[in-house]
């Protein structure tokens, strides 16, 4: 087993799951905000949709963005038009299957923070003249800060481990798409238990710390 072979998939499953990590925290922040104060019509079929990957197969996902991203969709031919490129069976395929898996998460745990802030704080900065976005970045975002970094952790933890919805959309090619998850299926099933046993304990050890980081930021 070589540095290269083991470190490769480590590397890219760290860059998928930092950059998910980071775009499905902006995008959960404004989904939930939007969701925590608003009194939409058909609010709850709408939130129930957010939730669908969480139960969904993530086979299933991943068919479905196939589906959706492929050269046959017309947002796939957009894609490839603006960038030269398709973008299934590329390393960014496997970033945007990690968003969609780990949004769930994100989505809730950011829920309950925005929930839990006293709306009169907010009111009393609009009080004082404090625009919207004032408000929400000194007072709304302090106090949700530990829900953030919750969700933070989480998204990259979930992102870390993914593994069907990427297998379907970005594919399982070494040195390009191939994660730590996907690696360990390969090696598992060509009968190569050594590396598979060195994948699984590096991301089990990263997924630990992942875990025990959320733990502490809730207890504090």
């Amino acid at each position: 087993m070589s540095w290269h072979d083991y470190w490769s998939p480590i590397r890219l499953s760290l860059q998928v799951s930092l950059l998910s990590s980071i775009l499905v925290l902006l995008l959960g922040i404004v989904v939930a905000r939007w969701m925590s104060r608003t009194a939409l019509r058909g609010k709850t079929l709408l939130e129930t949709a957010f939730l669908l990957p969480l139960v969904l197969p993530p086979t299933v996902v991943g068919f479905l963005l196939l589906i959706s991203l492929g050269r046959k969709s017309w947002v796939g031919r957009s894609i490839e038009w603006l960038f030269s490129a398709p973008i299934v069976f590329t390393w960014w395929a496997a970033v945007i299957a990690s968003v969609v898996v780990s949004f769930p998460l994100v989505y809730q745990t950011l829920k309950v923070g925005f929930a839990s802030v006293d709306r009169s704080l907010e009111e009393a900065g609009r009080s004082i003249g404090a625009n919207e976005w004032q408000v929400f970045r000194y007072i709304t975002l302090p106090l949700t800060f530990r829900s953030l970094v919750s969700a933070l952790i989480l998204g990259f933890a979930r992102s870390l481990g993914e593994f069907g919805a990427t297998l379907m959309i970005a594919g399982n090619i070494p040195g390009r798409t191939q994660t730590v998850p996907t690696a360990i299926y390969v090696a598992v099933d060509s009968g190569n238990l050594p590396m598979a046993w060195a994948w699984t304990g590096t991301i089990i050890v990263i997924s630990f710390v992942m875990m025990l980081l959320t733990g502490r930021k809730e207890k504090t």
